[in-house]
């Protein structure tokens, strides 16, 4: 483009692409040039309202620009009939109907909701530049000639040709029926749902509606092995509409994934009747989603799915039961592109469905798409990013190399394994503290707002009473019995501290800690820490093994991702030695990462370019074919670890100085291996 005062200067925000155009360009246009997604629906017709934006006044010396209103062409027709009939925002311009006169800096608003449903329950706050892989597009096509012989869908594919330059253009099977009756219900003017998401395919109509259609939407899920988390949103706003969750029926055929893996080895039709749960699971979320926005399910036009490599599987109909041993072999890898229909998915006719790619044999779809929502990949500074599940998926990396790694730490975080252990739920105890000099200790429940040292806790937690110990507490009340002293390095309770509180039980050769005095009688034994122990320290050993790959000793940036990351304190799992010693300011939980990675490649494709070339480039570690794995395992049994310093931590926490207890084997119980569910990989049991 000339740099001449006949082609003014335009910068787009926030994407900061940037160009010169001739005077008369329309602002739609150049945005098309410079690869800005502008929605637009009617294809500059000034009637769907979609392609708002608005300008930036004054001087902006970083990037020589003088901005003004005057810049743009005055209001015209168009516009001002929009503005009659619809309404215009104050400072908003249609970039269809408005032409550049000069230098410019034009703002294109990524959380605008035009026409849109109301917003009932946002995934997140982060709003993502689109460009979904279905486009609407309205189109005027010409009726039929007797002198042109044309048939009335070629004549609307060379309309969607000459308004939307598709020049390969293909159109799904079961609309060929259809097309006749579409049209002269929309007196020849109708709005096409057009899939296009990979550069090089050909697009294809999937829908047809009659005259203007305004509105499309998607949905984004994580299927996890606990929960499946679905979120509707709309493909031309972005908005999330409805977001609804509900538990994965699967458990019923098994708790843990490898429990799975076994039903289906020893039931002929265990995989389809997986299958088959998951799937029905999946069409009631999507009546739930519908129901909350507002939405027909016949509008969905598009979706994208995560889950761990069994998940995966199932999700799909494949026999998962290659993951349940060495090598770990995944059916299929890449990312997979189908109709949602072929899987027995309830929406359009022709909604198509997008599936993530796995890393590894036990690094799933859902790693990947945490990846995408955190970024290791496109940052300087070295990022753990760690799903804790019963099957550990750990991410380490930055933009020069990535590398991967799943970790068996089964499930004690989740309560199982833990004598007083259960799920998060009303009633479980999710916070404690104890008093380092008189052992007290003083905790939270799920449903009270109240400490139970607090006036008024007993009664808000009448309705639910105290009925166990979830995950965020079971780290919680470990690492606050080391730095009170009443666990040593090696998580031996002191039994000599039963002469001073009444709260360390003798039991047998063991001793426990009595947490709450009621009913039920909630204690932490012996085995309970030796779980914990063992747990943290198959994922703290995989953390290892990836730094060792990255020859690093620390780490800049921990991101804990899932629903068990969103709740655990930072802190106390670094007394506990779950994480590597971090600037605690640079830990933080990220939520469902997974889920925020799906809905970024269900709004805008180019994103999922984004993942498939940094899944194919991430190195995946295989933590039970490393030598090194024993020896970081053992180092980590210790509380916070028998090797690792943690100098960070101990700016905000006194750890107690290292000793080890005389009796290093007071549980009595011998050592043994103990094959982990979900790796099929053995770890040593203390």
């Amino acid at each position: 483009m000339n740099d001449t005062p006949s082609h003014p200067l335009v910068l787009f925000m926030p994407s900061g692409k940037r160009g010169r155009f001739p005077v008369g360009t329309s602002v739609l246009d150049a945005a098309r040039q410079l690869g800005v997604y502008v929605e637009s629906v009617c294809g500059g017709r000034a009637t769907c309202g979609r392609c708002q934006v608005s300008v930036q006044e004054g001087h902006f010396a970083k990037h020589g620009i003088s901005s003004a209103q005057d810049h743009l062409s005055p209001f015209g027709p168009k516009e001002e009939r929009y503005d009659r009939v619809r309404g215009l925002p104050e400072g908003r311009r249609l970039s269809c109907s408005t032409q550049i006169l000069g230098d410019l800096v034009i703002d294109v608003p990524q959380d605008t909701v035009v026409n849109a449903q109301v917003v009932r329950k946002a995934a997140d706050e982060r709003v993502f530049e689109r460009n979904p892989a279905v486009r609407m597009c309205y189109v005027e096509v010409e009726e039929p000639d007797m002198h042109k012989p044309l048939g009335d869908l070629d004549r609307l594919l060379e309309a969607l040709k000459r308004d939307w330059q598709f020049e390969r253009l293909d159109i799904d099977v079961h609309l060929l029926p259809k097309v006749q009756k579409i049209l002269r219900q929309g007196e020849w003017k109708v709005t096409a749902a057009v899939h296009h998401d990979r550069a090089a395919d050909s697009a294809r109509v999937i829908a047809l509606y009659p005259g203007l259609k305004n509105e499309a939407y998607g949905i984004a899920c994580d299927i996890g092995s606990t929960t499946i988390a679905m979120h509707l949103s709309s493909l031309l706003s972005g908005r999330t509409v409805a977001s609804a969750g509900t538990s994965n029926p699967q458990i019923r055929f098994g708790e843990d994934l490898m429990s799975r893996v076994s039903y289906v080895m020893m039931n002929p039709d265990g995989r389809e009747a997986m299958t088959a749960a998951v799937r029905d699971a999946l069409n009631s979320l999507i009546d739930k989603v519908c129901e909350q926005g507002g939405v027909s399910r016949t509008d969905i036009l598009d979706s994208v799915f995560v889950g761990n490599p069994i998940m995966h599987h199932l999700f799909l109909g494949i026999d998962p039961t290659e993951l349940g041993g060495a090598p770990f072999a995944l059916a299929v890898s890449g990312a997979v592109e189908l109709k949602s229909s072929d899987i027995g998915l309830l929406m359009n006719e022709g909604t198509r469905t997008y599936v993530l790619p796995c890393i590894a044999g036990h690094v799933g779809a859902d790693a990947a798409a945490a990846a995408l929502s955190e970024g290791p990949h496109r940052q300087d500074e070295m990022m753990l990013l760690v799903d804790i599940g019963t099957n550990a998926e750990i991410v380490l990396g930055n933009a020069a190399r990535v590398v991967a790694a799943s970790s068996p730490t089964g499930p004690a975080f989740e309560g199982a394994e833990i004598s007083a252990g259960q799920r998060a739920a009303p009633g479980a105890i999710e916070r404690v503290r104890i008093d380092p000099v008189s052992l007290e200790p003083r905790f939270r429940i799920i449903g009270a707002e109240q400490w139970s040292d607090e006036p008024g806790f007993a009664e808000a937690s009448t309705a639910t009473g105290i009925t166990g110990i979830c995950g965020s507490a079971i780290i919680e009340v470990v690492a606050e019995m080391f730095l009170a002293g009443i666990i040593s390095e090696d998580g031996v309770i002191d039994g000599a501290l039963a002469a001073r509180s009444p709260r360390i039980l003798q039991n047998g050769r063991t001793f426990s800690y009595l947490l709450h005095d009621g009913e039920p009688r909630i204690t932490v034994t012996q085995n309970d820490i030796r779980a914990i122990q063992l747990a943290k320290a198959a994922l703290y050993a995989g953390v290892k093994l990836l730094m060792d790959k990255q020859g690093v000793d620390h780490v800049d940036r921990i991101g804990l991702a899932g629903a068990f990351g969103t709740f655990i304190d930072p802190k106390y799992a670094m007394v506990l030695g779950l994480i590597p010693d971090c600037d605690l300011e640079k830990v933080k939980a990220v939520g469902n990462a997974a889920g925020t990675g799906a809905r970024m490649c269900l709004l805008n494709r180019d994103y999922r370019r984004e993942i498939e070339d940094t899944v194919r480039r991430i190195e995946k570690i295989e933590t039970a074919l490393e030598p090194k794995f024993q020896e970081h395992f053992v180092a980590a049994m210790a509380l916070p670890n028998k090797v690792d310093h943690f100098p960070q931590l101990s700016r905000v926490v006194t750890l107690p100085e290292r000793k080890q207890s005389a009796d290093a084997t007071a549980d009595g119980g011998a050592r043994r291996r103990r094959r982990s569910r979900e790796s099929g990989g053995a770890v040593p049991e203390v």
